[in-house]
């Protein structure tokens, strides 16, 4: 009996038995069949996902489309009223009507803001690219627009031309939308009595040689080079943001948890349709914040393409 309860775990094991595989063998065995199906049921997985993203997205983008007709008449009609041009109203639905013009305007803008999104869902995002446009002109035109809704929120906005910046091609709508997008985060989360600043500047843009990377000398070279690209950045007073969320504002439908956004704060596709229109000219866009210090957002545009 001793020598019996001195036997070996291979002894008493079954799987120690001729043609009884170990349960060691049986993983590796199923490890490999996973393997060898793992890219195939991914591929499967990804184009059906695909597909029903593309369905949604065109099925949301039409119910879009079909509510700017309606939302278009309804908008007219508000304007009308509260102008006073078809007929006297009282005091009361003064009020009413201003109300209903500010959600209106504010249901346009997201009806705008998913179908430019949807439009972006393809690979590529066409440029309207002519002669050399003016960034000074750009964003002095985009900046008469947005003083006075900076001024009704009792909030300091500034803008300062720069006499550095030489005419480039870009597309000149692209760039506003952008810009825009930036302003109207900055107006959503800075308080009363807060700042924002708008200015541009010619910058040198080093970008990354993963094949080759600069030696110390070709650094300091690189500094003597003229600038290859504008910077555009908007700044704020506003909360903040936490650097953990400073790569994921950029993606889709995302807003930060517990930022104190606005009731009117929108889909959160504002930043990633930033992201997009930046990519497609070459350039790169992104932020600098800490919590409770403002927001730095950035984009770069090359002043030559590759």
């Amino acid at each position: 009996m001793a020598e019996s309860s001195n036997m070996t775990a291979s002894q008493t094991s079954p799987s120690a038995e001729v043609g009884v595989p170990s349960h060691t063998a049986v993983l590796r065995e199923s490890d490999a069949m996973l393997v060898e199906a793992h890219p195939r049921d991914l591929k499967r997985a990804y184009d059906e996902l695909r597909v029903q993203y593309q369905r949604c997205a065109t099925a949301l983008a039409t119910a879009a489309h079909d509510l700017r007709t309606p939302l278009a008449v309804i908008s007219g009609y508000v304007e009308l009223l509260v102008n006073g041009k078809l007929g006297p109203i009282n005091e009361k639905q003064q009020h009413v009507l201003e109300d209903m013009q500010v959600s209106s305007t504010r249901l346009q803008r997201l009806v705008t803001d998913f179908l430019t999104f949807a439009s972006l869902q393809t690979d590529t995002v066409p440029l309207r690219l002519g002669e050399p446009q003016d960034m000074n002109a750009c964003l002095q035109e985009l900046s008469g627009f947005w003083l006075p809704r900076f001024q009704n929120k009792g909030v300091a906005f500034y803008y300062l031309a720069n006499p550095n910046l030489e005419p480039f091609h870009f597309d000149y709508d692209k760039v506003q939308r952008v810009v825009s997008n930036l302003l109207e985060n900055a107006l959503k989360f800075t308080p009363a009595t807060g700042t924002v600043w708008l200015h541009a500047e010619p910058q040198l843009w080093e970008r990354r040689n993963t094949h080759k990377p600069r030696t110390t000398e070709e650094r300091r070279k690189a500094t003597l080079l003229m600038p290859n690209a504008v910077r555009v950045t908007v700044a704020d007073t506003g909360p903040g943001i936490a650097p953990e969320y400073h790569q994921e504002i950029f993606g889709d439908f995302f807003q930060v948890p517990e930022s104190g956004a606005p009731e009117d704060a929108g889909m959160g596709l504002g930043l990633a349709i930033a992201r997009r229109l930046v990519q497609a000219h070459g350039g790169k866009i992104w932020v600098e914040s800490e919590p409770n210090c403002g927001c730095k957002f950035s984009f770069l545009l090359p002043l030559k393409r590759n």
